[in-house]
């Protein structure tokens, strides 16, 4: 994606703009020239980078300040900018706590569903439908490697992203000719707040830990020449390897067998 060339317009709406893959992405766009439509729940985040954004790159900010697993979240931000044309949404947050299943609280199920699986289906949905005929738009969903291949302790995070994914899959190919770009981004272990925050015992050996502007530059690269990327040689490979050679109860048992090494 040449970021130079208006492909998008002026405008691109990040959710979970304010840390990690999100603030990468922010930042990308900025540097890029674009406005952004920033929505965080963080707000000082939020704030000092929109801020730092704006001062570096000249850019223009609009700032929501919103949890997206509230029930109305997705529908509520986009009235809030309802007069402004933007035609690139980027979808990055994900609630990704680390654990047996049965060990979730119901709430913690709730919250899987809301922000994981809603919010971002509700968005786009709206997204679509707000978009004016003949002028292309762009949409990237964060998913990841563990949504291809469940592994223990992570089932409805995967479960969730593998919605992301296929929702990516499908609406690639259905709104190709409208024209509509769409990406699901499957990244491995990224260098973020979220993935340190669960305490890993040791870094898998399996996959590489990428950097969030590394993950968001090839989002960005590969957004409209296919419908789902994975950022990351060696996880192409190891995907590769788990999908195309090994059975798939092989597979599954390796991924979760470095799950119970890196979360004991």
């Amino acid at each position: 994606m040449d970021l130079k060339s208006g492909r998008y317009g002026e405008w691109a709406m990040v959710a979970g703009a304010a840390d990690g893959i999100g603030s990468a992405f922010s930042s990308i766009l900025a540097e890029g020239g674009m406005n952004l439509i920033m929505i965080d729940h963080n707000l000082s985040s939020m704030t000092s980078l929109a801020d730092e954004l704006e001062k570096k790159h000249g850019v223009r900010t609009v700032r929501i300040h919103k949890d997206l697993a509230e029930k109305d979240a997705a529908e509520e931000c986009l009235a809030m900018i309802n007069d402004l044309n933007f035609r690139l949404l980027i979808y990055v947050p994900a609630f990704s706590p680390v654990r047996r299943f049965m060990d979730h609280s119901p709430e913690a199920v709730e919250r899987f569903l809301s922000l994981n699986v809603r919010s971002p289906l509700k968005m786009v949905h709206a997204f679509l439908r707000r978009q004016e005929k003949g002028k292309r738009a762009g949409i990237i969903l964060m998913s990841s490697l563990a949504g291809m291949i469940g592994p223990a302790l992570a089932a409805p995070y995967s479960a969730t992203k593998a919605f992301s994914m296929i929702l990516s899959e499908s609406l690639f190919y259905e709104l190709r000719e409208n024209p509509v770009d769409v990406l699901a981004c499957c990244a491995g272990p990224t260098s973020t707040p979220t993935y340190w925050s669960s305490k890993p015992a040791g870094v898998s050996k399996l996959v590489a830990v990428m950097e969030p502007d590394k993950v968001a530059r090839y989002a960005l690269k590969n957004l409209g020449k296919k419908p789902v990327c994975i950022p990351g040689w060696k996880n192409r490979l190891f995907y590769f390897i788990l999908t195309r050679i090994l059975p798939r109860r092989m597979a599954g048992r390796i991924v979760s067998d470095s799950m119970f090494k890196m979360y004991p």
